[in-house]
């Protein structure tokens, strides 16, 4: 498996379980999520979540089937948003 990572860029309807449905469908294929940010949007009606994924060939299918979830608005790579996470890492002692 390929380790270079990137960060998916998830916007999504805000309101409880959405979280689940997202986290359920890399769980469901067994792929694994590095680290998750999520927070609610100006007015609270959407939130952006910010997934960090490690890029293999199932990468493109997983994007295919989060657009096909219900609460999910869009999905976009975001590759140049992983040292937010490392960052963020540093500050919280990881």
């Amino acid at each position: 498996m390929n380790s270079s990572r990137t960060v998916l860029d998830v916007l999504v309807k805000n309101h409880p379980g959405v979280m689940s449905h997202v986290c359920g469908l890399f769980s469901r294929r067994a792929f694994n999520v590095e680290a998750i940010l999520c927070l609610p949007l100006s007015g609270g009606e959407q939130s952006r979540i910010w997934l960090l994924v490690n890029e293999d060939e199932r990468l493109e299918q997983m994007i295919r089937q989060m657009r096909k979830l219900q609460d999910v608005l869009d999905v976009r790579m975001k590759p140049d948003a992983e040292p937010t996470f490392a960052s963020l890492g540093q500050v919280m002692g990881g």
